[in-house]
């Protein structure tokens, strides 16, 4: 199984990559990375959006117009929405450890139908069903009837905790408590924006699953039409 990592600086995850049996392949700029890929033909490559030459978007469109089966991880320090990714392309927002790089790229090439020798099956405690909502916490994969969805780190957290309490309703305030507790400076509008975002994803792309319960909170589940089972309430 090869790879082919791409930064702008020096990356000192290169050599635990590699411990863990990984082919890696690096480069300084865009022209260097598309060069490389040429001659090593790697099965994925990771790139930051912000490149000194070219940007991640473009080299990425150079790679698979000479691999066009390559799976693409971006790595963005912005706002996914104010960057050049394409809709629907695979991404990570910075800062990011080793754990999840390693992940999403397992999960990528898993997608493609291929699979790290040394690699085992995920565990299933480590997988969540909601209906057709699937979520695979190993991964940090979201599926709904089939349709991988992009979601940044809070919005994945939030959606964790909700399909962790099917059919419980929570207020914002015990939702900040649970998926943000150490910041301080949230607020019942920022979990309401957030629930927003999560319906943009989650629910157009099958059954509507996240409602509002009229001055309780919020509950995810499947057929709910009226009052549901609530949690702990304030």
């Amino acid at each position: 199984m090869s790879g082919d990592i791409h930064r702008r600086e020096r990356w000192i995850a290169r050599p635990p990559l590699r411990y863990q049996g990984w082919q890696v392949r690096s480069a300084v700029d865009g022209a260097s990375a598309v060069a490389q890929a040429e001659r090593f033909r790697p099965d994925a490559v990771v790139l930051d959006v912000l490149l000194p030459d070219l940007d991640g978007p473009a080299v990425a469109r150079q790679i698979l117009a000479l691999l066009p089966e390559i799976s693409v991880l971006f790595l963005t320090a912005c706002d996914v929405t104010n960057t050049a990714i394409p809709k629907g392309d695979a991404y990570l927002v910075k800062p990011v450890g080793l754990a999840q790089i390693v992940a999403r790229l397992t999960s990528l090439l898993r997608r493609a139908g291929m699979r790290r020798p040394d690699s085992d099956p995920t565990p299933a405690g480590s997988r969540l069903r909601v209906a057709d909502l699937l979520m695979d916490e190993t991964a940090h994969e979201v599926t709904h009837n089939g349709r991988f969805l992009e979601l940044s780190p809070d919005e994945f957290a939030l959606l964790r905790f909700l399909m962790s309490n099917v059919g419980q309703v929570h207020t914002a305030a015990q939702i900040l408590e649970h998926v943000w507790p150490d910041d301080f400076g949230n607020t019942s509008h920022v979990v309401g924006l957030h629930i927003a975002y999560l319906r943009q994803r989650v629910d157009t792309a099958g059954e509507p699953l996240i409602h509002t319960v009229p001055g309780s909170g919020y509950v995810l589940g499947p057929g709910i039409t009226g009052p549901s089972k609530s949690g702990n309430q304030e």
